[in-house]
Parts: structure tokens; sequence; C-alpha cells
């Protein structure tokens, strides 16, 4: 491993002297290690709750609580906490130690059920969007028993992790797991009485797995320090592309350079030690980005380990001397980073319900719930996006290097025409059951044909065996768009459920369920470029909403037929929607206005003193020239062109701190979020024009800040 920073030491550690297979999920309580430890009717209770037939009980708890303590302290830990994600996006953790004084001046170390299951952290400073006043401090987290508990291991020391929910004094959600765990019951619900009606009588439960591909950029941390942006916003505000950017294409899937290899390699032996399945890593399309996948896992604890994944990025970066990116658009023109949702549902006896098998058109329990799927997102098209939305993420979606703002789903020509044949009441439409692709070289081997092609262009496209929405920014947690996802397709699944149980002949009812809704709905479908032009015109044709920013996209979550959707499944209830809404648009204004206030420092106190500096010695240079005589020198024409530079960064800059303050005295938060957007934000893109253009014509040694070559091509 490489030595860490002067400021962030750690000790050497030697990954290859422990096996994968020994290491893996060694600092994870997971159900392998509960069964090893706990009393076999204690386990038995846990398996319960977890599939939901139970609740926890607090004799189960106290049990539970000493086996936990015992092996936490073993691996070396003095602390434990309730680890859960606010709504700030983030995770919180408040540490206490198991120590408890027995009066001689000793200690012994204790850890109750109660403590396991209920914490009580202060909630008065996390965004409550008007749930509760600052005043009112009272909050519990609540242990959630579908994901692991976990030891975070650094320099200093070792914490035991209880993956919580946070919830108010009067029960309203104050973070995004409760939400969560509701859309999943919510969609067990819909899905087993679906199921039911189809003939199926085995199946208890059905569940959501998710396997989320984190994108992120690494920067040598050295030029990270030198820019303030980076620091305050997670992205540039300021700076040029060198001669060469991405569009040699040599990026994609390159041999990893040593000092990244090495970071990796340490990034994922972190991973698997808490029972994070890393599985794939390679080089994505820009300089010095690149990605990480898991296998995918039951949703809560996927949620639970993305936000591990992101969290580990950046402190594995640090201890090899960079700094991991995760802002959506960190450099401006090259692409940024996404997080891939792979999302599926299956049931507790194996079934994966997108599973199209050999023969899909005669599959009619994959093409019911593809349908389903299908009219989920044309009907909560707004809804899914508004799970995609946020400041960061406008920089990229509807760029040439993401899905466009438009919510579509592609399908591949085969499956398609399957559906569309069913729509039109036709017969036949077949994919090539067990079809191979003959290369031609007698040296290599035919390859199994997959039912669909694949399609990077798109939102939400079908991946053999689930639906990968690609909207989701690099820096969110993926617990929100998921919840929505769930309740969108529940409410759908409760109508099939609805006809079915009405039915009496229910292949009829299947086959009118399936043609009924792909007819209306398969506009939503879509197998093109969805970067192209033609398409946002092709959209518009069908009447499928653009909404290209986050304000504007948010204002869905208080329409009244959102809250009532949420409200049938007892998911949100109207108050805890409102909150949301107010949060999540004063984010977006928070973090337009940090950006700005560091654009307009940058540019007053770095920008402008560095090129007045630069264009004196150029003017003085010229000047001592033209006092031997020189004539047409070039320095005193490019001191006058930066000096006419400058004086428009220096007004434009003035005109942003103008159109910030007007925005700054907005009260109401959507108007002010529609204000940082339609104002705040062209101000900054106009005094960024000009000190870009002043750095594409300034010395580099005379720059005040590090390069996109230094950023991007340096490691």
């Amino acid at each position: 491993m490489s030595c860490c920073s002067d400021e962030e030491c750690c000790a050497e550690i030697d990954f290859t002297k422990t096996p994968v297979a020994e290491l893996y999920g060694s600092n994870s309580f997971s159900n392998a290690v509960m069964k090893e430890r706990l009393p076999k009717n204690i386990f038995k209770e846990i398996l319960a709750v977890q599939a939901g037939e139970k609740e926890l009980s607090l004799e189960v708890a106290e049990v539970v609580a000493a086996s936990i303590r015992d092996w936490a302290v073993e691996k070396g830990a003095t602390h434990y906490t309730h680890w859960f994600h606010p709504l700030t996006g983030l995770t919180a953790e408040k540490h206490d130690s198991f120590i408890s004084p027995v009066g001689d001046g000793t200690v012994i170390m204790e850890f109750s059920g109660k403590e396991l299951i209920k914490g009580e952290p202060d909630a008065s400073s996390f965004p409550s969007g008007g749930l509760r006043a600052t005043f009112e401090a009272r909050g519990y987290t609540a242990w959630d028993v579908t994901s692991p508990a976990f030891l975070k291991q650094d320099r200093t020391g070792t914490t035991l992790c209880i993956p919580t929910a946070f919830i108010s004094y009067y029960g309203q959600a104050l973070d995004k797991k409760v939400p969560l765990l509701k859309s999943i019951d919510a969609l067990n619900k819909q899905a087993v009485r679906v199921l039911r009606g189809i003939g199926n009588t085995t199946s208890k439960r059905v569940y959501t797995t998710v396997g989320p591909e984190q994108e992120y950029f690494l920067i040598d941390k050295k030029f990270y320090d030198q820019r303030p942006d980076l620091i305050l916003t997670g992205r540039t505000v300021f700076g040029i592309l060198p001669a060469k950017g991405q569009e040699m294409e040599d990026h994609y899937f390159g041999a990893l350079k040593e000092r990244v290899a090495d970071f990796m390699r340490e990034l994922n032996y972190e991973l698997w030690k808490v029972g994070i399945p890393a599985k794939t890593q390679h080089n994505e399309v820009a300089p010095n980005q690149f990605e990480i996948a898991p296998v995918y896992a039951n949703s809560t604890a996927a949620v639970d380990g993305n936000q591990l994944v992101m969290e580990t990025i950046r402190s594995v970066a640090r201890r090899h001397g960079m700094e991991g990116l995760l802002h959506e658009k960190p450099f401006a023109g090259v692409n940024g980073s996404g997080k891939h949702n792979n999302w599926s549902m299956a049931t507790d006896d194996g079934i994966n319900l997108f599973d199209p098998g050999a023969n899909p058109e005669s599959n009619a329990r994959f093409l019911l719930f593809a349908s389903a799927v299908v009219e989920a997102v044309d009907r909560y098209a707004l809804l899914i996006r508004s799970s995609a939305a946020t400041a960061a993420n406008d920089f990229r979606l509807g760029a040439n290097e993401a899905p466009p703002a438009i919510i579509s789903i592609f399908f591949g020509g085969p499956l398609t025409e399957i559906l569309d044949n069913i729509a039109e009441g036709k017969s036949g439409g077949k994919t090539e059951s067990g079809a191979q692709i003959k290369i031609g070289v007698t040296s290599l081997p035919s390859l199994p044909k997959d039912v669909s092609d694949r399609n990077r262009t798109s939102p939400f496209a079908f991946t053999g065996n689930k639906f990968e929405f690609r909207m989701v920014g690099s820096s969110q947690s993926i617990a929100t768009p998921n919840t929505y996802l769930n309740v969108a397709v529940a409410q759908v699944l409760s109508e099939f459920a609805d006809k079915l149980e009405k039915a009496s002949d229910k292949n009829d009812a299947i086959q009118a369920i399936i043609k009924e809704s792909y007819a209306k709905h398969r506009k939503v479908v879509f197998n093109g470029n969805g970067y192209s032009d033609e398409w946002v015109r092709e959209a518009e044709r069908r009447g499928l909403p653009n909404v290209r920013n986050t304000p504007d996209a948010l204002s869905v979550l208080i329409r009244s037929e959102t809250i009532s959707l949420f409200e049938a499944h007892k998911v949100f209830t109207k108050e805890e929607m409102e909150s949301r809404y107010h949060i999540y648009l004063e984010k977006y204004s928070k973090q337009v206005n940090i950006e700005a206030g560091v654009t307009i420092d940058l540019a007053r106190r770095s920008i402008f003193p560095a090129v007045t500096a630069f264009a004196g010695a150029l003017a003085s240079d010229a000047a001592a020239l033209a006092a031997i005589g020189a004539t047409n020198v070039p320095q005193a024409k490019q001191a006058k062109k930066i000096a006419d530079l400058s004086a428009e960064l220096y007004d434009e800059t003035a005109k942003l701190e103008t159109v910030l303050v007007e925005a700054q005295g907005v009260d109401d938060p959507a108007v002010q979020a529609k204000a940082y957007f339609e104002k705040v934000r062209p101000g900054m893109d106009a005094v960024r024009t000009k000190a870009d253009s002043l750095e594409r014509i300034v010395a580099k040694e005379a720059w005040p800040l590090p390069g996109y070559d230094d950023l991007l091509f340096k490691l």
C-alpha cells in the first residue's frame, strides 16, 4: 500500500497475507456470524423478523446485544454508534463507549438490548422541512435488522456501527431509510397479490434487489488542496480543457495506472471486510474517472453499502495522497459521473420476476411484471425524474454523456416486438432462444446471445433480468430513487391484482392486462439514441415530459396525486412529503449559493489580482522594449487584452453579486430556488466565461489555480 500523506498517516497493511475468503465479511455481523454465535432459537427469531413475520422483542434483542458486543470487543471496538441516513444525503453517527463504571474505579463493557434497538441522537440540527421546530431536539434511531451491523476501523480505533432508521418524537420519518423500508413492504404486498392471482401459491415474500455502479474521479491531493472550489463545492467553477481531453477515447477500460491499481486493491479489501461484494472496477470515459460495482444485494443492504462505498473511496484515496471526487460534474467539458441503479424483484424462493427465460413470449409472469414497470415509469415519470434531481445532477442530465432528462425505457427489438404484438392482438414475435453469435474465426468460440442489446443512452434500460436506472447522480443516496420506484410499481401491481382477483379466467385476464397496459403506455418505450436531438422532438410528440432543472422537477412532490399515492401505500404522509419538498429546494439553493460565493471569492481575491499583476509585468516589458526602439510589441497587445478581459471579469462578478444578494433575500423556497437557477447560475456562467478566457492567455505559472491538465492527467 502507498504511504499516507503527512496529515493522515496510517499503518502499512499487507492484505495479501489474508485469503480473501477469510477476510470477506470479517467486520460484518452478518447472518452467517449470527448463526454461529447466537442460540438457534434466537437466530430463528431474527430470521423471522428480517422476513417481516414477527416484531423484534426486547428479550431477543438482549441476547443479540450481548453477542454483538462480545464480537465487537474481541475485534478491538471500544465504541458503538447508531448509523443512519438523515436528509442531508450523507450518513450520521454519534459514538458511545461500551464502558460502564462499577463503583470501585473499574469498568465493565456493557451493551443492552435497549441500546441495540433504540438510540436518541439530537434531531434539532438535521433537516426537517418544518416537521419540527429547532428547539424540539428529540429523535429516535431504531435498529434495521435487514442490514448487518459492521465495524469501522481506522487509525482512531474500531467502532461498531448499527444501521438504523431515524424518526421524530411523533414518529415522522426524518431519514431516507424509513420510507425505503415502507416502500419495500408496499411492493411486497402488491407483488404477492399478483403472484397469487396468476397461480403462485408458494412464494411468501417479494423483495427488491439493487446493484449500484459507482462512478468517481481521483485527483492528486496536492492539486485538490489548491482548489477552494473543489474543497467547498466538489466541482471546479473555473477551468479550461487542455489540448487533449477525452476525445481519443483511450481512457475507457484502459490499463490501470499502478497508483490507481494500488488504491483499488485497498478499496476492495476495505469493502470486502464489511461484507460489501465489490466485484468490478475499471477506467471510465473521462481522464482520471473510474467505476466500482458490487454484486447486487437486498435494497436496504445495498443502500447502506453504497453509502459506505462513497465514504471508503474518499478515505482510502487520502491514504494514497489522492482525493476521491463524487460530484456529478467536477470538470466542465468532460463526462460527469452517475450511479447506475440496477433494480430487480425476486421472491423468497428464488424466482427473479424479471427473468424472461428462454422463451419470454410465453413467459406470462415476466411479461406481466415487465408491463407493470412500463406503466409505472410512464405514469410516474415526473416522480421518478424528481428522484434524481439535484443541483449537481443538473449539469449532467441531458448532456451528451448521460441519460437525457426525458424518462424512457429500453427493451431492445425482440422484447419490444413481443409486447407490441400482444398490444395489437397479433400472434408471433419470438426471441432467438439459445441463439449464438458466430464470430467466424475458428479459434474463437460462438457466444450465447442475450434477449436484447444494451442501450447506454437510455435512462431506464432492461438489461437481461433487471432494469438499470441510469439517471441517479454519483453523489446521491440511492434510497430515494428506489423508494419512489418501489411505490410507483406497487401502485400498478395493486391495480393488476384487483383485476386478477375478480377474473373468472386467469389466463384471459393476464392476456388482457398486458395488452391494455402496454398498449396505453408503450409510448415510453424507446430503443434508439437517447442523446439525439431527434429523440427530444420525438419525445415531445409522444407527450413525454422533459424537465431540465431541479426546481421544476421537485414540484411534482407536492401535487395532490403524488401525496395520495404515497399515503395510499403508507410510505409518506402529506406532512412528510411537503417537508421533503422544502428540504430538497433549500438544499438546491444552498448549494448554488455556495458555488456562487466561491466564484465571486476566487474571481476577486485570486484571479483578478493574479492577472492584473501579470498584465502589469507585460506592460513593463513592453515599455522597456519600446524604450530601446522596438515597435509593434506583442507584450503590449497581450497586456491590453488581459486588461480588457479583467475589466469584463470585474463587471460580471459585480453583476453576479447583485443577483446573488437578490436571491438570498427571497423567502419562498420555490421562488428562491427558481431565482438561483434562472439568475445566479447564468451569472456564474458569465463570470466563468471571462475567467476561462483569461486562463487561455495568461502564463501557466502566473495562474493562481492548478489547471485541468494537472487535475485530469497527473496521478
